[in-house]
């Protein structure tokens, strides 16, 4: 038999061996669901057997084919576009950071964006059911981590509370960044603990010589998803060129392997979380004029969704989003200068929250614009860098009966400037920042300003040629947000009664990172180590006004009720320190066709006064395996997260779980520019219950069970 053939009968069988161990772990869940937890330790035997099966089908066959020493192979040099410098790569940045494309984004997608990316290092999920799930970076969430569309604000609402949805898909992204850490020079206090910029094509930047774009449809078996996507580009004569996308997802109520109710185990359908389906769906117009100094375009998008939330309440959120951006880069623009670019964003936002009834309850409406101009000057003595003025404005209000928040009007105003410098294996960024934030509420008076300041240094060092060692130092300052600052009554979507304080002062971060790295030859590592200062750090608590140990509870109208239906939270400021490690080792056995993957990350959130920051992430360890074989590609990612019994004062634990997924695709090309490939994907294989330490939910909606998606993605 020859090799070729030797390696696709060992891949076959693979396939063959993971699609048998499904069907029977399906037909014999009943058994194991009931067998105590001997058989737990069984499953997590039995996945580790599998997966040392597989990587020993693959091994051999790489042994077999590969008969020539390891090469050093190095990595290409892949641009941060969220970055201010073009000389800004994954490799040079002294900030950890994360690019995501091609089939890693492809078997990663999932139905929000923080679920799409919680499987990187050191990014986890607020988990808000399949409608609503930002990313959570180093233990930080909400307005603390800035997701960007094409490098300027979303404009939704998503940072003022978990069950409000992130208003951009992952699904057409051909890109996604992440960030890890202050990011505040760039971007403002809002980027306190990261950065997610989703990348797309809505407005061109080249002339193509021909139509290009992409297309993709899946469905699941767990939420009956049916989704798709297309985007294509042309160019018209020599100057002008044109892009179009588009996407719907729909899924039903989702599947988990016992009641979703974990507090009152006989309650409730068994097998189902109600309430929680989607539908949405949306599009995009763009069009730039193209030239030999630069490019000016613009681009309208629209977003619809509905979407359950799988609270007792049970509401539905229905929004609308309108967008209109602006963008555009001009070469030489004066005297001094390489570059300028302009970015400019404006959204019309709108979402009703419903209740279980059908009754409209709160209408949330925001109508915000984000601008920014970016001017790179020449080099000066060695030195080359950037100067920018950022405006952000926004319009808020919710009206309704349950409304907690009054009108409110949010503006920030900024300035920074970033230098940089390189000498030989040494790379060195320094730069500073000053915002001015104002937040008057229309309805009282008392509204607030705030100086913000923000410094930062870093460097980045190759003593030997494929290793590197990067320090940063960063101190970045935000605002308090409107819900942080007004919230005053019941929210109904996270069952809670929420009281803000109008007299909270600004948060301030003093960061440290340190990152160590080997990025070429058949084994590479990273490691990053980062400590976070807070001081007025800003997080909703627990009370126990009768000290009983036990939450308190009210019902709407705030009245104290133990059996009430919504938990106290009050808005508290102390002083919070964040530090951990994310960490991985690669394995290449044979260039682009075999690797292997170990990682874990860990962070500790604690009060500097005693006690732990709520809903922090558990720590993890992964292990990653990829197999390419001619056209066939095989991914199993292997996820163990531990029990989270660190936790804040009236909060409940998480129990460990081990997650198991597997991708398989075929590839096509069709000629020399169109290729399709197809996929099968097995999500959750040991349909274990998983209960997200860092959602409101967790209590009453866990993860969905097992799954099968089935899906097509093409290119031309």
């Amino acid at each position: 038999m020859s090799q070729r053939k030797k390696s696709i009968f060992n891949l076959n069988a693979t396939l063959l061996l993971l699609v048998h161990c499904f069907s029977f772990m399906r037909t014999k869940y009943c058994i194991w669901c009931n067998a105590g937890s001997v058989l737990v330790i069984l499953k997590n035997l039995a996945a580790l057997v599998l997966v040392l099966f597989c990587m020993k089908l693959s091994i051999q066959n790489v042994q077999a084919d590969d008969k020539h020493p390891h090469k050093q192979i190095e990595l290409p040099a892949v641009t941060v576009l969220a970055s201010p410098f073009e000389s800004h790569t994954e490799l040079n940045m002294a900030q950890p950071v994360t690019i995501l494309k091609g089939d890693r984004l492809l078997h990663k997608q999932e139905s929000q964006l923080g679920d799409t990316l919680s499987g990187e290092l050191g990014v986890a999920s607020s988990s808000f059911g399949p409608g609503a799930g930002r990313p959570i970076i180093r233990g930080l969430d909400g307005p603390r981590i800035q997701i960007l569309d094409n490098g300027i604000d979303t404009l939704d609402v998503s940072s003022l509370s978990a069950d409000h949805a992130v208003t951009i898909e992952s699904i057409n992204a051909s890109r996604i960044e992440i960030l890890r850490g202050p990011s505040t020079l760039m971007y403002g206090g809002g980027a306190i603990g990261g950065i997610v910029n989703v990348v797309t094509n809505k407005i061109p930047r080249k002339i193509f010589k021909k139509s290009t774009g992409s297309f993709e449809g899946r469905g699941n078996t767990s939420t009956q998803e049916k989704s798709g996507f297309f985007d294509i580009s042309r160019s018209i004569g020599n100057h002008i060129s044109l892009n179009a996308s588009g996407f719907r997802r729909k899924t039903n109520d989702y599947g988990i392997p016992g009641r979703q109710n974990r507090n009152e185990p006989d309650h409730g359908k068994k097998g189902v979380v109600k309430n929680s389906g989607i539908d949405t769906g949306g599009g995009s117009i763009g069009a730039s004029i193209i030239g030999s100094r630069g490019y000016i375009g613009g681009s309208l998008s629209r977003t619809e969704s509905k979407y359950g939330v799988p609270s007792e309440e049970a509401p539905t959120i229905d929004l609308v989003k309108n967008r209109y951006d602006i963008a555009g880069e001009l070469a030489r623009p004066v005297i001094g200068f390489e570059k300028m670019r302009v970015k400019m964003g404006y959204s019309d936002y709108r979402h009703t929250e419903f209740e279980s009834d059908g009754e409209a309850g709160s209408v949330f409406a925001n109508q915000g614009i984000d601008s920014r101009v970016e001017l790179i000057h020449k080099p000066v003595k060695g030195w080359k860098g950037v100067v920018g003025v950022q405006v952000k404005d926004r319009d808020f209000s919710a009206v309704g009966e349950e409304t907690i928040v009054p009108k409110t009007n949010s503006r920030n105003t900024s300035v920074f400037l970033i230098e940089e410098r390189h000498w030989n294996n040494f790379h060195l960024d320094v730069g500073a920042r000053y915002e001015h934030a104002s937040v008057d509420p229309k309805s009282a008076d008392n509204s607030r300003k705030y100086d913000l300041y923000g410094v930062s240094i870093g460097g980045k060092w190759q003593p030997i040629d494929g290793y590197s060692i990067g320090l940063s130092g960063t101190r970045g300052q935000r605002a308090p947000e409107t819900e942080e600052l007004y919230s005053n009554g019941a929210h109904h979507a996270t069952e809670t009664f929420q009281t803000g304080d109008s007299t909270l002062k600004k948060e301030t971060s003093n960061n440290l990172d340190l990152s160590l790295s080997k990025n070429s030859g058949a084994i590479r590592w990273k490691g990053n180590f980062f400590y976070n200062y807070f001081e007025n750090y800003i997080y909703y608590a627990n009370t126990d006004a009768d000290s009983n140990g036990i939450a308190d509870r009210v019902d709407e109208e705030g009245a104290v009720d133990p059996d009430g239906e919504l938990l106290v939270q009050n808005i508290a400021q102390k002083g919070a320190t964040f530090y951990g490690v994310e960490a991985e080792i690669k394995f290449i056995f044979k260039p682009k066709v075999l690797d292997l993957r170990l990682f874990t990350d860990y962070v500790r959130a604690r009060l500097n006064s005693g006690g732990n920051i709520p809903r922090t992430t558990p720590q993890r360890f992964g292990l990653e395996w990829n197999h390419r074989s001619g056209p066939w590609k095989l991914n199993l990612m292997t996820t163990h997260i531990l029990k989270q019994n660190k936790r804040a004062d009236l909060e409940t634990s998480t129990s460990a779980y081990t997650m198991i997924n597997i991708f398989a695709g075929y590839t096509m090309k069709m000629d020399r520019s169109t290729k399709l490939t197809v996929f099968l994907q097995g999500k959750n294989l040991m349909n274990e219950d998983i209960r997200i330490h860092n959602s409101y939910l967790k209590d009453f909606a866990p993860r969905p069970g097992r799954a099968l998606v089935l899906g097509f993605r093409g290119s031309f």
